[in-house]
């Protein structure tokens, strides 16, 4: 059976041309179409407002200057995504260090599984900001954007064993800030 191929509306692929032909007011229908997601994706990776509204809109810039070069091989979201997260990681890269830290391994191996505490979705995101910078962008490439190992390993410019190592210490870590949060939440 053929995975069927995603393809843009007929409304992006009208945005699309007028981009190309250099109106304005599609561009702002493209940009408010995707800055909300895009902003998402770029704060998950550089974990700062600031600096993913930044990211946000180094990445339309570059989005109507190489709109030409889109072949449609994917959804205009999903080429908008790409370069939001090669953005946020160029942008990692150039203000600090990327590092891939053992940080709390030992605190991480006490972690209670617990099956029946529910957490919404702002204490995810919270607990998520706050795991060391590899782990919190493997986390977020992985589980959060979905993208697999490998493609993980190729945008970090680390092995597929790294990003399978870092997913998996910062689940454990995850749950422990998760935990930990909701205990002291209990406390207050």
């Amino acid at each position: 059976m053929k995975t069927p191929t995603l393809r843009n509306t007929d409304l992006e692929n009208r945005l699309i041309k007028q981009c190309l032909l250099g109106n304005a007011k599609a561009q702002k229908q493209i940009y408010t179409r995707y800055a909300g997601a895009m902003y998402n994706v770029a704060a998950r990776i550089v974990g700062d407002r600031i600096e993913a509204e930044d990211v946000v809109q180094d990445v339309f810039i570059k989005v109507f200057q190489q709109l030409k070069q889109f072949k449609g091989q994917s959804t205009l979201g999903a080429w908008i995504k790409r370069i939001t997260v090669n953005t946020a990681l160029n942008n990692l890269r150039k203000h600090k260090l990327l590092v891939y830290s053992d940080e709390m391994e030992d605190q991480a191996e006490e972690i209670i599984e617990s099956r029946t505490t529910r957490f919404s979705v702002n204490e995810i995101h919270h607990a998520i900001k706050k795991l060391p910078e590899g782990s919190r962008l493997v986390v977020s490439l992985h589980l959060i954007e979905g993208y697999q190992h490998q493609e993980v390993a190729s945008i970090l410019g680390i092995s597929v064993s790294t990003s399978k190592s870092q997913y998996h210490r910062g689940k454990k870590l995850l749950r422990l800030g998760l935990e930990k949060a909701k205990c002291s939440a209990k406390l207050i």
